[in-house]
Formats: structure tokens, C-alpha cells, sequence
């Protein structure tokens, strides 16, 4: 089953989905998936049609050991592909690694909020971007491409409210610094459309170009595609999404499961704009994982596809 199309011309005519499940998905799931299952995932959302799949981070396992075996995965994929395949790296060690693996896109992650930045980077929300500025300069110097997130953008559990220009200021730093694309992050889940909106305004407002902004939304409080709707009626043209909607964030407890890729696809598709991904591939895959996982998925249309 497909959704009846209509299509809204106010709307943009194709979107980017950057496929997160192997990395923000995997990360914070309690079971390790084996490495092979992690590269047959990889390869199931290539196949299905995910313009980007971001496979894992470099991070010390000591943090994240679901992602312990990142250089294993990456000697096993197709770096040179038509399909790029980031990783993530917090800082130059992290960095080194990926240089070495022969990675050609990374991204960093930075974070909107003092707290956040302390008990995630070990830095104040300062000191961040002096961490992050050799990253960025010595990956672009290598010809790497740099995506840079920015975390807690509408909301932190420690802080609350995030003022939006505080936002908008961590934002701008991190392009300034060389990164190619913003990912704008609702860790927690606590967006809503009317602050979505606001939001890429004021980027707008300080001279960002709406086309080097993406939507990593949550799906904590159930807003996730109601704040993409509002975000594609802004000018949003890439969207994170995590198949089967796997997912959170193991430094704050009241981040939950990503967007799902399957209901952003859905949505997507009912509303006529490209994304070039094959739903029932899709879906197939979020199953064969949920099964690996031993877990249903969280995704909507997962479940009534399934």
C-alpha cells in the first residue's frame, strides 16, 4: 500500500534523507549486533535506496561499545561508492582513525547548551569549538567533507528552554569553521512546529542559507513528522531519519527513538515530493533488524506494513 499522492507546490520538490540507523540507531541499543549484521544493514539501506547512511563513530569504545568495531565495519564497506558513507568522529584521535580507515565524510557533533557540552564533549559550549577547529581544518585540508551537528537545540533537560539565539550562535560557529552542512538537533524531542519555524528564520535572519541546514528530529513527544512538515514548509530539503525509528542518545536518558525513515518516506511520498527510496526495501530491512535486535520497531509504518 502507497499513500494517495497531493502534491503542495509551496512545498520543495525533493528531499535528502540521511540515514542515521547504523550510527545514532545502533549506539544506543543495549545489544551489540554483531559485526557482520551491522554490514548487511548497511548494505539493505544502500540497496533501498538512502542517498546517505551515516555506519558509525569513532569514538573510544570505553563510551560507546556498540560501535567498538567502527575501523572492522568500515574496512568491509564501499568508502568509494556512489553512496556516501559518514562517520562520525568527536575529536582528532577520533579524527586520526577515520584519515587512516580512508574515510572521504566525516561529521563532528557539537552541542547548543553549557550542560550538554560538558557531559558529552568533556568541554564548555566555548571550549568546543576549539576542540572542533583542527578536526574540521585538517579533514577539509585532506579533502574530507565535514558535517557538523549541533545538539540540544530546542530543549535541554538540564537547562530547559534553549534561547533560539544561542542556538543560531553555536550554529554559525561551526559553519564558520568549515563544516559543509548544519544538522540542527532536537535531542529530547521537545520540538514543536511553531519553534521549528522560528528557528530556521532566524538562521535565515543571520545570513545562513536555508540550503545548509538538515532536521534531526525525535520522536519523544510524538512531534517528530508534524515538526518536519513545518520544517519542509521552511525551505528544509535534508531530514535525519533513523530506520524503524532505532535510536537515542546514551548522554541524555529522555532522548528517544529517532524519526522514523519509514514515516518520514511515507509522508513524503503522500505529499508528492522525490526521495528515492524504495518503501517495501525499507521496511523489509527495519524488520530483518528489529528481529536481529530481538525488539519491535518503533516505526508506525513498520508496524502496519509488517
Amino acid at each position: 500500500m502507497i499513500p494517495m499522492v497531493v502534491r503542495d507546490e509551496a512545498l520543495p520538490e525533493r528531499v535528502t534523507i540521511y540515514e542515521v540507523g547504523p550510527r545514532d540507531g545502533l549506539q544506543n541499543e543495549s545489544a551489540v549486533v554483531p559485526l557482520a549484521d551491522k554490514a548487511e544493514f548497511i548494505s539493505r539501506l544502500v540497496a533501498a535506496g538512502l542517498p546517505v547512511v551515516e555506519v558509525t563513530s569513532f569514538v573510544h569504545p570505553k563510551w560507546v561499545p556498540q560501535l567498538a568495531d567502527a575501523a572492522e565495519l568500515v574496512a568491509l564497506l564501499p568508502l568509494d561508492g556512489p553512496t556516501p558513507l559518514p562517520v562520525l568522529v568527536p575529536n582528532e584521535r577520533g579524527l586520526d582513525r577515520a584519515l587512516a580507515a580512508g574515510c572521504p565524510h566525516i561529521a563532528i557533533f557539537g552541542s547548543a547548551t553549557e550542560t550538554f557540552a560538558q557531559k558529552n564533549l568533556n568541554a564548555t559550549l566555548d571550549s568546543q569549538f576549539a576542540m572542533f577547529e583542527p578536526v574540521v581544518g585538517r579533514a577539509r585540508a585532506a579533502g574530507v567533507d565535514v558535517r557538523a551537528y549541533v545538539s540540544m537545540c530546542f530543549g535541554d533537560p538540564w537547562e530547559g528552554a534553549v534561547p533560539i539565539e544561542q542556538v543560531v550562535a553555536t550554529g554559525t560557529r561551526l559553519l564558520d569553521l568549515g563544516a559543509t552542512q548544519l544538522s540542527i538537533g532536537d535531542t529530547i524531542g521537545v520540538a514543536t512546529a511553531a519553534h521549528v519555524g522560528a528557528l530556521i528564520d532566524a538562521f535565515g535572519a543571520a545570513g545562513v542559507d536555508v540550503d545548509l541546514l538538515a532536521m534531526h528530529f525525535h520522536d519523544t513527544y510524538g512531534q517528530a513528522l508534524a515538526n518536519s512538515y513545518a520544517a519542509l514548509r521552511h525551505g528544509i530539503t535534508t531530514f535525519d531519519a533513523s530506520a524503524g525509528g532505532l535510536g537515542g542518545c546514551p548522554y541524555a536518558e529522555s532522548a528517544t527513538g529517532n524519526l522514523a525513515t519509514e514515516d518520514l518516506v511515507w509522508m513524503l511520498t503522500g505529499l508528492g515530493i522525490e526521495h528515492g527510496v524504495d518503501l517495501d526495501a525499507l521496511v523489509q530491512t527495519s524488520r530483518w533488524m528489529s528481529g536481529v535486535l530481538g525488539k519491535e520497531p518503533a516505526s508506525a509504518v513498520v508496524r502496519a506494513l509488517g
